[in-house]
């Protein structure tokens, strides 16, 4: 079995008829080994025998897909320069396209000195006991044509868009109508069952949180616990194992291509949630599973003033190095593989600003924005940014290039004071609403840069938002020390959940979520909405269920049974905005009419029926708001340059505790209104006002009213 000579390009492991072709950049090692494992885990190492342009490479006839292999590499063990070679260490290759088996936590998978799993040890002082039973393994696949079936992307409109963002494993865990063993899985979440809720509910677009082969922190898995959500990245093309039905020796590439496919069919898009901005490894103590023992120095930002130590912008404990020319490159290649192989629609980058980094500072004009920008695949496809990291200048939320869109957390934390009655008045409540003008208009984006979120995977759920002032983080192991302690939420009066004949409680609480989920639907900009929220999903308290694979984190769809009501409203506002351009606006109001004598593209008005004043911008205390959209005042054109006309509408979100009496807008805005939807009073639905009438707002409800002239 001598390696052939192979060729230094592609990267990775490729398999032809004769042979398969492994090439590894590592340009500072002295010896490359790839290491075969046969199905007793018997080791055969090869030394790859050419090296071209800082990539090892060579060719091993007769290695057929399938095959698990790692790589060895030899070089100094020199942690205060930054290097870290240590042969006895495997390592994943970074271009891996499956990845078969899990990590185990044993002082081996360190490439320093770890007496045991209870002991820290030196990360200087390097080990020299083999960590290939501990880790998993690299996998050979094979490049047969898969029947994408004429598969073509759905490529919806970011106006258009909505957001359903969810976990491959949580959302079909419990399912009661997909088969039990596909639950879990990309064949689960591929299943007629779970397409068929997705298409009912009136989403567009699935966001997968990731899916990335990821593995879990060797401390977590010591004390019994587990990475849960996946941002832990090991190998970032090759899809995570344990979400595979069909197998872990490469079936779950085309399982994965499978499950986008049906998506697709369904017209619904896919976006993976992907995190480039640190890896599984950890900081200085961490483990060597790949990219440290490797190239060290070009994959991590290491501290100027100690090289043996990393700087983290993460929190995690290293951040990758994207500006290092070969590091972007595997990116990119990522990147453009999980488009043109996998067919994936878009991205959301974790932790965006980390990636922008390039020596410290975030620079927008930087190498990974810019290639991203000029990228002939990536610049058509959906790019989405948590627009912050935790290093200096992190938060960078508005500031992102023309192509991306940002997760607004100003939207998030406005919404959740407007309806917990923080006393923030309503000024910066009509920005979020209105599509956050104040943040995107400024460098000429759209409205549809603002991901408009209340609750996401990362803090409470929106039941859990109403039933509790403080987390309850207990069964995560960390004394409740982790998790955010702002979270802007409100119980009510009673902290979890209520006395079963509490009806007062239950009602209100049930009210405010159909209140946030009214704002978000009906706000300018991209919603996204939780997996479950849909339905009233708690996590009891706990924000930060990143290691609970379990049923705090898995849906009960039970729920959708005792909460049908919030599932039929979600439906009613999703087909409502699909209905109307004009609460999905791809241009920015005005405030001002389109023609002269005409109404305002938009207004505002004050209980007392006429549009606010500066005074009435500026209380603090005012908890009521009206928003006039006019229909006849869309600013944007159709695909022929055709005013786009539709019906006007008027919101009221009315935050107070009681009952609010509110003069409606004269006839210049309307001849009449009819009820369209009420959060509090279903049974006035259709009822019609005149121009000017009075009418109730009950405390802490929103009401939605059509215009008639």
């Amino acid at each position: 079995m001598e390696p052939w000579p192979g060729h230094w390009t592609p990267l990775g492991a490729t398999h032809t008829a004769e042979a398969t072709n492994f090439a590894l950049w590592a340009p500072d090692a002295e010896r490359v080994e790839v290491c075969l494992f046969d199905e007793d885990d018997a080791e055969t190492r090869l030394v790859l025998p050419n090296r071209t342009f800082d990539i090892w490479h060579g060719a091993v006839p007769g290695v057929r897909p399938g095959q698990r292999y790692g790589f060895r590499v030899h070089g100094p063990w020199d942690p205060a320069t930054g290097r870290r070679f240590n042969p006895a260490k495997l390592l994943t290759d970074p271009y891996a396209r499956a990845v078969d088996g899990a990590l185990t936590a044993h002082p081996a998978v360190y490439g320093h000195v770890r007496p045991s799993m209870d002991e820290g040890g030196d990360h200087r002082v390097r080990d020299d006991r083999d960590s290939a039973p501990y880790v998993p393994k690299s996998v050979v696949v094979d490049v047969h044509p898969f029947d994408w079936r004429d598969d073509a992307p759905p490529r919806v409109p970011w106006a258009e868009t909505v957001l359903y963002e969810t976990h491959v494993r949580g959302f079909t865990k419990r399912h009661p109508d997909i088969p039990e063993e596909l639950r879990g899985t990309y064949a689960g979440l591929a299943h007629p069952a779970a397409i068929e809720y997705l298409t009912g509910l009136g989403i567009t677009t699935v966001e997968l949180m990731p899916v990335h082969q990821y593995v879990s922190e060797p401390d977590f898995l010591h004390r019994g616990s587990l990475n849960y959500w996946g941002y832990n990245t090991l190998a970032f093309f090759a899809p995570h194992d344990a979400y595979s039905s069909a197998g872990s020796r490469g079936q779950q590439v085309d399982e994965f291509k499978a499950m986008v496919r049906a998506l697709h069919e369904a017209g619904l898009e896919v976006i993976l949630d992907v995190v480039y901005n640190h890896t599984a490894e950890q900081g200085d103590g961490g483990p060597t599973l790949s990219y440290r023992g490797i190239a060290n120095e070009a994959y991590y930002h290491l501290d100027p003033a100690d090289r043996s130590r990393y700087l983290d912008y993460t929190g995690t404990g290293n951040t990758f190095r994207v500006a290092h020319p070969a590091v972007l490159g595997l990116v990119m290649d990522s990147l453009r593989y999980w488009v043109g192989e996998m067919h994936v629609d878009g991205f959301r980058f974790d932790l965006a600003s980390a990636l922008a980094r390039s020596m410290h500072d975030v620079d927008m004009l930087g190498s990974f924005m810019t290639v991203i920008g000029q990228d002939p695949v990536l610049r058509e496809v959906k790019l989405i940014a948590e627009p912050w990291d935790v290093g200096p200048g992190g938060y960078q939320v508005g500031e992102f290039p023309h192509l991306w869109t940002e997760w607004n957390d100003r939207y998030r934390d406005s919404v959740r004071d407007h309806w917990r009655g923080a006393a923030a008045g309503v000024r910066d409540l009509a920005y979020r609403l209105s599509g956050s003008s104040d943040l995107y208009a400024d460098d000429r984006r759209r409205p549809y840069a603002s991901i408009n979120y209340v609750t996401a995977h990362d803090g409470f759920t929106m039941r859990d938002l109403v039933s509790y002032d403080r987390k309850h983080n207990e069964a995560n192991g960390e004394d409740n020390r982790d998790g955010t302690d702002d979270n802007r939420s409100w119980n009510h009066g009673v902290e979890g959940d209520p006395e079963p004949a509490d009806h007062g409680l239950r009602a209100l609480r049930l009210r405010q979520v159909k209140n946030m989920l009214t704002t978000m639907l009906l706000s300018t900009g991209v919603p996204m909405l939780l997996s479950g929220d849909e339905m009233g999903r708690t996590q009891r308290g706990n924000n930060n269920a990143y290691c609970q694979d379990n049923e705090i984190s898995w849906i009960d769809w039970s729920l959708a049974e005792q909460y049908p009501e919030l599932g039929d409203l979600v439906r009613r506002l999703l087909e409502l905005r699909r209905a109307h351009p004009v609460v999905r606006q791809r241009r920015f109001f005005d405030g001002v009419p389109v023609v002269e004598g005409g109404r305002k593209d938009i207004a505002w008005f004050a209980p007392s029926g006429a549009e606010m004043t500066e005074a009435e911008w500026h209380d603090q205390g005012l908890r009521t708001l009206g928003m006039y959209l006019n229909g006849g005042g869309i600013r944007s054109r159709g695909v022929r340059g055709e005013p786009i006309l539709d019906d006007s509408f008027l919101l009221y979100l009315h935050a107070g505790a009681d009952d609010l009496e509110v003069r409606l807008p004269g006839r210049f805005w309307a001849a009449s209104y009819e009820v369209i939807l009420d959060t509090a009073d279903g049974a006035r639905e259709r009822r019609r006002y005149r121009a000017a009438a009075r009418t109730t707002l009950t405390g802490r409800s929103c009401l939605l009213l059509r215009v008639i002239d």
